[in-house]
């Protein structure tokens, strides 16, 4: 990360929700790596919940991707777009959040919804579970009572909402074991799980699911799965391969419910090992309760990007991106790491459709868009033996009334001068979709050209196109937050009107 070299220090060791630790031992989890397996999955009950980074990222996939997850669980995370508008500063350290930059975030839930995000009237039925320790300093209480706020407001009730403040927890997940490594409930330390006296797998899953079966404290090693991500994507923020947890019923073919459980930063897989995916809980009551768990995987990433509202930083700590790292879209449907998590979801559910071999089908590879115009994009791959056609996919919904046979279709109604992504799927003969392309991104002609400048934040403003204020920087006309002023951080803006700029990269 750029910042200025007294403030820099100070929040590098602070920006950490989960701070870096030596690589731990692998705990005897086969490293064998397979394609993320198509299995029976009730698509009515598909839930998510995330720590910290993770439970941001919770958050915005419930809403961008309302009509698929039943339920959404947020430890220790905060409100949907709060560091699209703020430095992510404002959205962590017990930041007070306030009604009127809750108003700025509702804005964009009103004007996507149905569009870049699925219709938000969807939220309103979903099964909620909100987590965090009164002595959490890293996020806190007020950024989680900016998300309960948040999900009243756009008609979540109190019977389908739980809202739990631990009293001493600090900035950990909840649980009711020991287990080898964790830390203690009342410090924030690694691997930030910790015995507080109270199960928080359980309390989400019940939440989502309903009374539990007892769980199963020794869930058979050979059930985690390793399975390739970059199937699903290759951003520089997601790593090769990620987990999953799948009961031998679950693999047997029964139908059952899918969860996705998001680590957050520093407790990727080759930080801490496997302690996310055991010390959690989460495995222990899938196993006696027909619950697949998905476990995707962050990785490294010390290239500096150009954020929505913080300036240009990278991503050391391994977050899931909730401030804008990999695009201004970061918290919509078309987000690269919202996208692959939602391609995920459609691989290891798509043993539920049709008949024949679930899911045997390849990912059609050299997927490629191209002969933009302002309304249409021709999007071409290469064939995959043994599929009868294909399904297309823009910014996650199916494009094509009919099953496509050619190896290319042309995608029309879009937008002038807008940024789409899509991802292409074989079906087989009896109508059972293969694994996910990995995702193509392309923006139509016309609409309002734009010019970009990168520069420091110092220089932006002797320039004339940004100000400052309160020692942040802040773009004219957009009045996006570009993080610190000063000759350190750089930042790129795109020019999108008279004197209106906005945190971004021309195409």
């Amino acid at each position: 990360m750029k910042f200025s070299a007294v403030r820099g220090s100070a929040i590098l060791s602070q920006v950490r929700f989960i701070v870096p630790v030596a690589l731990l031992a692998l705990s005897g989890l086969a490293r064998a790596v397979a394609p993320l397996p198509a299995l029976n999955i009730d698509k009515t009950q598909i839930t998510v919940s995330g720590l910290s980074s993770g439970g941001f990222m919770a958050n915005q996939l419930g809403y961008a991707y309302s009509s698929t997850f039943k339920g959404v669980g947020v430890f220790a995370g905060g409100p949907f777009m709060c560091a699209g508008h703020s430095n992510y500063t404002a959205c962590m350290y017990n930041a007070t959040i306030s009604a009127s930059a809750l108003n700025t975030m509702q804005a964009d839930l009103n004007n996507w919804s149905g569009t870049s995000i699925d219709a938000k009237s969807n939220v309103a039925s979903q099964k909620i579970y909100l987590f965090v320790g009164s002595s959490d300093t890293t996020v806190g209480p007020n950024p989680m009572n900016a998300v309960q706020t948040q999900y009243t407001n756009n008609g979540v009730t109190a019977a389908n909402m739980d809202y739990i403040q631990r009293s001493g927890a600090a900035h950990v997940f909840p649980t009711d074991f020991d287990a080898t490594g964790d830390n203690s409930c009342g410090t924030a330390a690694s691997p930030y799980i910790a015995n507080c006296g109270y199960d928080g797998a359980k309390a989400a899953l019940t939440k989502f699911y309903g009374t539990l079966n007892a769980r199963n404290d020794s869930p058979a090693a050979a059930n985690f799965v390793e399975f390739d991500q970059t199937a699903f994507s290759t951003n520089l923020g997601l790593a090769t391969s990620g987990w999953a947890y799948v009961p031998a019923n679950c693999a047997a073919g029964q139908a059952c419910k899918l969860h996705v459980a998001l680590h957050g930063c520093q407790q990727n897989y080759a930080t801490i090992g496997d302690k996310f995916l055991k010390n959690t809980g989460y495995a222990r009551w899938a196993d006696t309760n027909s619950i697949v768990v998905l476990f995707p995987q962050t990785r490294v990433d010390n290239t500096s990007h150009s954020t929505s509202a913080s300036g240009s930083l990278a991503n050391p700590n391994g977050c899931w991106d909730w401030i804008g790292w990999y695009g201004s879209n970061f918290s919509q449907k078309a987000g690269v790491q919202m996208a692959a998590i939602k391609a995920m979801i459609d691989q290891v559910s798509s043993g539920s459709t049709g008949g024949g071999t679930p899911g045997t089908l390849p990912a059609p590879a050299s997927v490629t868009a191209t002969g933009a115009t302002t309304t249409t994009m021709t999007i071409g791959w290469s064939a995959v033996s043994g599929a009868a056609g294909y399904n297309v996919y823009r910014n996650a919904a199916k494009v094509n009334a009919s099953l496509v046979t050619a190896t290319s279709y042309g995608d029309s109604g879009l937008s002038a001068g807008t940024s789409y992504s899509w991802t292409v799927r074989a079906v087989d003969s009896g109508g059972v979709e293969g694994a996910s392309s990995a995702p193509v991104s392309a923006s139509t002609t016309g609409g309002t050209t734009a010019t970009c400048f990168t520069a420091t934040n110092y220089a932006h403003t002797t320039a004339g196109r940004a100000t400052q204020s309160g020692g942040y920087t802040y773009a004219n006309g957009s009045n996006q937050n570009m993080g610190l002023w000063n000759v350190f951080v750089t930042t790129t803006l795109k020019q999108t009107g008279t004197n209106y700029y906005v945190i971004g990269t021309c195409p």
